[in-house]
């Protein structure tokens, strides 16, 4: 079979590597960093994640370090008052055949690293080794390496994030789409939170301009806090130190329960979220983008993990063959994937703006609308989202 290179080690490239070796092929990724690691917080994980990470052969090793979420709770963060709840257990994990979780960012990462690992003989994990740009010919694929190292194989995946090299190589659109939107965050142990304070849901508190997210990660033991200003910003911001008084003067409007929350915090870090414009093409011959690389969206769906994870397995699937057809079913897949994904990036976009951040008129239309939904209705809203076992559904 072929030899397949993979650049970025992150959940999107471990996932390649799991999906691509489990089609006889070998794997080399190319990680930028000292270690392999992720950094961040919470991440959630709704069955379609499940579906594909049980394709991967991690979805138990991701279970049981997981919280299972009851409900995802919408909430007016100024009056304390419930716009609409989404319930997740029973008929919902029925319905869509796995369970709604959410998870520390490592908890899910470390079980794809493990599974890499053990396939030593098909996966090389390199580190210290940042792609910044690619040839190929009509047989080959090469990884040119920031220190002039050139490592050749049948075919190259950029699963390098959202200022992936090998995007601005095949694709050349320049920087990111500052979104005008920062978030705050902030990981507590979960004994510092009040008992009547504590649930397995996703609670967001939305008001004009801004919305606070919380739950639990890291089997319960501690509390996720994401709080969103839409303030304009303009430079991006990755990881910046951020006291708890400028945190809290960012969102004075907000309600009783939810400033209760927005004060446990500490140690807080904030980002400027960026996106891209959808692409219809993310392939070049034998060089292809996933995940981030290809198509990175604001948190706001809470998609971006999943379709990476979506991604790799219809990888793997489309993959099964001999290197001379590689560049053919490269393009496939990219057919394939391009609608689905590009719809996610739209919705959380129009997320953002239509439920989570408007304010007056708007706000009492979101929230009639939406408290007016039935349980059913509200499951059917995200049935091709969460429930897909078909990756190319729209």
């Amino acid at each position: 079979m072929a030899h397949i290179l993979v650049a970025g080690g992150g959940i999107g490239g471990l996932a390649a590597a799991l999906a691509l070796s489990d089609r006889g092929h070998t794997v080399t990724v190319l990680e930028r960093a000292a270690e392999l690691t992720e950094l961040g917080a919470g991440i959630q994980l709704a069955p379609n994640a499940f579906h594909a990470l049980d394709r991967l052969g991690v979805g138990e090793r991701v279970r049981e370090r997981a919280v299972f979420i009851d409900a995802l709770r919408l909430m007016d963060g100024t009056t304390d008052e419930p716009i609409a709840t989404l319930p997740l257990t029973s008929a919902y994990r029925h319905r869509f055949g796995n369970p709604y979780a959410v998870v520390h960012r490592t908890d899910l990462y470390q079980p794809l690293l493990d599974a890499c690992r053990e396939r030593a003989a098909t996966v090389r994990l390199r580190t210290r080794s940042a792609v910044r740009g690619y040839e190929q010919d009509e047989d080959s694929a090469t990884a040119v390496l920031d220190d002039g190292e050139r490592v050749t194989a049948d075919a190259l995946i950029g699963a390098d994030g959202i200022r992936s090299a090998v995007r601005a190589q095949l694709v050349g659109d320049g920087e990111p789409r500052v979104s005008g939107h920062t978030i705050y965050r902030s990981v507590i142990p979960m004994d510092r939170v009040p008992a009547e304070l504590r649930s397995d849901t996703v609670t967001l508190w939305a008001g004009p301009r801004w919305h606070f997210v919380h739950y639990p990660i890291s089997g319960g033991r501690h509390l996720n806090l994401a709080a969103t200003r839409d303030d304009g910003a303009s430079v991006p911001v990755s990881g910046l130190p951020t006291s708890t008084d400028q945190v809290l003067d960012e969102f004075p409007d907000l309600g009783t329960t939810a400033g209760r929350l927005l004060r446990l915090g500490d140690n807080w870090k904030s980002w400027v979220l960026c996106d891209r414009e959808p692409l219809d093409r993310w392939v070049d011959g034998r060089v292809a983008l996933l995940g981030d690389a290809a198509h990175p969206m604001l948190q706001y769906a809470a998609q971006g993990a999943c379709m990476a994870l979506e991604d790799a397995v219809l990888l793997g699937d489309l993959t099964d063959c001999p290197p001379h057809a590689l560049s053919g079913r490269l393009a496939v897949w990219n057919a394939a994937r391009s609608r689905r994904t590009a719809k996610a990036q739209s919705v959380a976009r129009d997320m953002g703006r239509l439920v989570y951040h408007p304010s007056g008129a708007a706000a009492e239309i979101r929230n009639k609308e939406l408290s007016g939904l039935t349980v059913d209705e509200l499951h059917d809203k995200v049935a091709w989202l969460h429930g897909a076992r078909d990756l190319t559904r729209v």
